[in-house]
Parts: C-alpha cells; sequence; structure tokens
C-alpha cells in the first residue's frame, strides 16, 4: 500500500473523537492522502467496522460509508464532506442503515476498529445506483492500482469501563 490516508482528527490507530460518532455530531472525519500513482483516474472510500456487533465475538462487518467516483486529482475530504463537501463527481452509496450518506461509530458493546479504506482506481465506477459496499467491491474489479487505509477506534462513553 503506497498510498498514505491520515485524518488530521485523530491518529492512526487512536480514538476517533466523539464529534465524529452517533455520540456526537455524526459527521464525517476529515481525510487526506498521498502517493496515489498517476494513472489514477478515481478514488473509492469504504469505511466499516469489522468488530461488529462485539469486539470480542465479532460476526459481521458493519459498513459506516461509501463513496465512489471521488476524482483522481483529489487529495483530501473535508469534515462533514459526507453532507457539505463532496467532490462535484463523488457519488454514495448504501451504509448498513440504508442511507447514503456517512453513519459515525455507534458500538453496541467494547471498543471497535474503524477502517477508512481508500482505493485508487484506473477507471469512474459506470453503471451503479445507490450501491452497497459489495455492489462497489464487484465494480471496482480488476481496476484497483494501489489502496491505502486508516484505522481509528471508538467506544461509547457509556460502556467504558
Amino acid at each position: 500500500m503506497a498510498i498514505k490516508v491520515t485524518s488530521p482528527a485523530f491518529q492512526a490507530g487512536g480514538p476517533i473523537p466523539s464529534k465524529y460518532t452517533c455520540e456526537g455530531q455524526d459527521i464525517s472525519p476529515p481525510l487526506t492522502w498521498s502517493g496515489a500513482p498517476p494513472a489514477t483516474k478515481s478514488f473509492a472510500l469504504i469505511v466499516d467496522d469489522p468488530d461488529a456487533p462485539d469486539p470480542a465475538k465479532p460476526q459481521r462487518v458493519y459498513v459506516h460509508w461509501v463513496v465512489y467516483n471521488i476524482s483522481g486529482t483529489t487529495t483530501s475530504l473535508p469534515e462533514n464532506a459526507s453532507k457539505t463537501g463532496l467532490p462535484k463527481s463523488a457519488v454514495q452509496g448504501k451504509n448498513d442503515w440504508g442511507k447514503l450518506q456517512y453513519g459515525g461509530p455507534c458500538p453496541p458493546i467494547g471498543r471497535h476498529r474503524y477502517f477508512f479504506k481508500l482505493y485508487a482506481l484506473d477507471a469512474e465506477l459506470t453503471g451503479l445506483s445507490s450501491p452497497t459496499k459489495a455492489d462497489v467491491e464487484r465494480a471496482m474489479k480488476g481496476h484497483v492500482i494501489d489502496s491505502g487505509e486508516v484505522i481509528g477506534t471508538y467506544q461509547k462513553a457509556a460502556t467504558k469501563k
């Protein structure tokens, strides 16, 4: 993975501030990236939680945000991009709440990991309508030329001991 993905809101492997969760404003955190191959035509971003519902006994990967057709020249997304600041070409897919937007961390139990995965693609994705993560992954097949990720963690205040 040559693409370096970071967030000015949290350190890699560190806690995501509650502002970006169901306990706060539930807005998407700012993200920046560098090192994409020159052949990048677009990016896709998938944010998911592999620790659902309980990190001690994960049963599924919960999808929090799907964005695709982010311009290949883009190097960041601002805070709250899901609602107010996506680049013109970018399209949001469905999260596991069935919404076409970011849904912040809201773990029912324990500290969960949240993977912000960015894929550099050699094409724009076409023929998608309100796609899920699986739909976007199928459309990306054969077009991923690089990727990178940053991981943050979150545990609800009420469940911290």
